[in-house]
């Protein structure tokens, strides 16, 4: 028996966990703007902004949680450190400590790749290019930037000429910035990067071998990106690797070659087909800036993350900046436009990872008010001045020390600025404030009442003035009706009032307001379009309110006809005369939303005319303890006996065949030369989408419903309702469908 329970209680969390896979796994979203960014990042690119107001950011929202991330990253070998760099950069775990991955090269700690991976901890002028997009942009991209970038050697402002395999020189009217503009295009690669990589790869002079066309044996063959230049203990042995590379791509079948442009025999084929190779293998497949190809976090590739890894040196992107960030400077190219692609991800915390090098013991901490006692006092990324600046501030700038530096010597602290910015402040510059506490707390609001789903601020007055950056507590007694964050932004759940209460840490001052919220009525569904009735019947029509927590969920009822039908104000309607007549059901609060049902009213039928065999429960119009295992047309024509025509049709009012089942929502049409008499309803509990069968799909139905996903029709509502008890279903209906798919209790009919 405790195994049976032991493979339920695993089969019902694998079941849960395909719902959950089911709604949450989606796509990486990317939104341009720096509002569009948590407001985490949002501070340090406004620094940004203000100083290059070119610069374009795009937050990319991965969808992946943050601690899962670290977790598939946090793995041995996949990110290394120097053996050289101090403990705290270095996994020590026993039997992995200081054990080398890679010549010189051992497995990083888990805190060395929070830090890397954070992108909040490189939102600064230099390290910011990790996150530069390095696939090709109109907009950003220009032949004066690039011109830019090859001032200095001899590409600059230089009309292309090359030589062909037999000597012979070759004029062309282009430029080498037309040439490089133009392999962007082409490869999608942002051509800013590849006249970088060409100054990297063959330096400023024109008469580099991988690019002088005169190598013996290679002449006439370029390679601007060294691509395939593996060392060699032959004399040249690189180059002439390169250079083989440029000539058949060292074997490669003739679709590679195509692919690639190869042979490069003209130095615009080796510098467009060596972009296409560039952007090939990463920059091409969603891994389009340097910190993408370190980190495999972008979906791009079909869920295939964390395996597509240019580089195992965890500090690379850090690295690769800096030296960016200085050729952009040497260059003057930092005012240019520039596009840069950061990620987001899930439940982020709320402070990025220290630097590894920084000593936790160096520090004390605290949560102090404190301002700044001088002018363009930086706010650097560590209690260093060989760290970055992120900003800078002036004499009595508040801010919040978080942690009291105690270093020997020079002395830094770490604080948290008003807008948002986390970083270190040289200790001199700090003045701890006087403390102010809290007297009185005043709330107001415009209304009182919302609306559901609205939000609004609350309006919060402290005094003293001075004692505004003091803490305060925000409390709902009610969350399920009103929720409020500690912005003292409310948002209504759901109708119904809840006491707010803002409270000050400090001392207790407090102060309540009491918020209502208003469900209105969006619409109005019957459990029931179209009935047949026959004189002198009586039959009542149920109305279901949507929202169910409609705050005014009262209807009125009106017949077109009411010598045909006649409805009470309790949907109880009563068949007057042979004819037809249209039941509206309106809401008292807005008659514009309404349902209709149609009444046909026919000849009396007496009671011997049909008749249901007993295993069948008849309730007014519909039919119901149908056995689930025996549900096919044939056998519920089995259990009727009448001389009339009996037609089945399932929920959408297709005609079904003998053979095939019934399921909620099909009718039973009883009818006489064509015309309808009657009309019944069928409901099997537990079948929540008509298809006449109790699987994990209707779970699946029924959740979507439960979590206000998506709504149902009354009639499955009741289908779901297993308890009969005549209440909206709920998360026990749902435990009783499983229990059912499970064998452990099946449902009566």
């Amino acid at each position: 028996m405790k195994k049976k329970y032991i493979f339920i209680s695993i089969l019902f969390l694998l079941i849960s966990i395909s719902l959950y896979i089911y709604f949450n796994v989606t796509a990486s979203t990317k939104l341009e703007g720096i509002e569009s960014f948590p407001e985490s990042y949002q501070p340090y690119l406004r620094e940004l902004a203000k100083k290059h107001p070119n610069w374009k950011f795009t937050a990319m929202y991965t969808n992946l949680d943050w601690n899962y991330v670290i977790k598939e990253e946090n793995i041995f070998g996949k990110n290394l450190v120097p053996k050289n760099y101090g403990d705290s950069w270095k996994n020590k775990t026993p039997g992995q400590y200081n054990v080398e991955v890679d010549a010189g090269w051992v497995d990083s700690s888990k805190q060395a790749v929070e830090f890397c991976m954070d992108p909040r901890n490189f939102l600064n002028e230099v390290r910011l290019f990790q996150f530069e997009r390095l696939s090709f942009d109109e907009n950003t991209n220009s032949l004066d930037g690039i011109e830019k970038i090859l001032y200095g050697t001899e590409f600059y402002n230089t009309k292309v000429s090359y030589l062909d395999s037999n000597g012979n020189t070759i004029n062309m009217n282009e430029k080498y910035a037309d040439l490089v503009l133009k392999a962007g295009g082409i490869s999608k690669v942002s051509p800013y990067h590849l006249a970088s990589r060409i100054k990297q790869e063959v330096g400023p002079f024109l008469s580099h071998s991988s690019i002088s066309g005169k190598v013996e044996g290679f002449e006439g063959l370029y390679n601007f990106y060294n691509i395939g230049a593996t060392s060699s203990v032959e004399p040249m042995g690189a180059i002439k690797n390169g250079l083989r590379y440029a000539r058949d791509g060292k074997g490669a079948i003739q679709a590679t070659k195509d692919k690639y442009l190869i042979p490069w025999n003209t130095k615009e084929k080796s510098i467009t087909g060596g972009g296409i190779f560039i952007g090939s293998s990463y920059i091409n497949v969603g891994q389009n800036t340097i910190y993408l190809q370190k980190f495999d976090v972008n979906d791009d590739r079909s869920n295939n993350l964390f395996s597509h890894q240019y580089m195992t040196n965890v500090l690379a992107p850090y690295s690769e900046a800096k030296s960016i960030y200085n050729g952009y400077q040497k260059s003057g190219l930092l005012n240019e436009p520039m596009s840069f692609i950061i990620p987001v991800y899930n439940d982020m915390p709320d402070l990025a990872a220290d630097n590894p090098n920084i000593n936790k013991n160096d520090f004390i901490e605290e949560n102090s008010k404190v301002y700044c006692n001088g002018n363009n006092v930086n706010i650097r990324t560590g209690p260093s001045t060989s760290y970055e600046i992120i900003t800078s501030i002036n004499i009595k700038d508040k801010m919040t020390r978080i942690l009291k530096g105690k270093q020997n010597g020079e002395r830094w602290d770490k604080v948290v600025l008003e807008n948002g910015i986390v970083g270190y402040i040289y200790q001199t510059y700090v003045t701890e404030a006087k403390t102010i506490e809290i007297e009185k707390i005043d709330l107001s609001i415009d209304n009182n009442t919302l609306q559901k789903g609205e939000k609004k601020q609350l309006q919060v007055t402290i005094t003293p003035k001075e004692a505004e950056g003091n803490k305060v507590e925000y409390i709902s007694s009610n969350p399920n009706v009103v929720t409020i964050d500690d912005k003292g932004v409310l948002q209504a759940i759901s109708s119904g009032s809840s006491t707010i209460t803002v409270k000050a840490l400090e001392n207790n001052v407090q102060n309540q307001i009491e918020i209502n919220v208003y469900s209105k009525v969006t619409h109005i569904a019957l459990d029931q379009e179209e009935i047949y009735m026959q004189v002198g019947d009586i039959f009542k029509i149920n109305a279901y309110i949507e929202p169910e927590d409609a705050s005014n969920p009262r209807v009125s009822y009106k017949s077109s006809n009411s010598k045909v039908a006649e409805v009470g104000q309790n949907g109880v309607i009563t068949a007057g005369q042979i004819g037809e007549a249209e039941i509206t059901v309106s809401a008292n609060e807005n008659p514009e939303i309404n349902a209709k049902c149609k009444v046909l009213v026919v000849r009396q039928m007496e009671d011997s005319e049909i008749h249901f065999d007993s295993s069948l429960t008849v309730n007014s119009l519909e039919v119901s303890g149908i056995d689930y295992n025996e549900n096919t047309v044939a056998d519920i024509k089995d259990k009727i006996t009448t001389d009339l025509e009996i037609q089945t049709v399932n929920y959408n009012n297709e005609i079904l065949e003998d053979t095939e089942k019934v399921g909620t929502g099909s009718k039973i049409l009883v009818k006489e030369d064509g015309k309808i008499l009657r009309k019944y309803q069928i409901i099997i509990y537990g079948d929540s989408n008509g298809d006449g069968k109790i699987n994990s799909v209707d779970l699946l139905v029924l959740q979507r419903h439960i979590l206000e996903i998506e709504t149902i029709e009354p009639i499955f509502k009741k289908a779901c309702n297993i308890s009969k008890n005549g209440k909206k279903p709920t998360s026990v209906d749902l435990l009783l469908i499983q229990r059912h798919i499970l064998g452990l209790k099946i449902i009566e009919q």
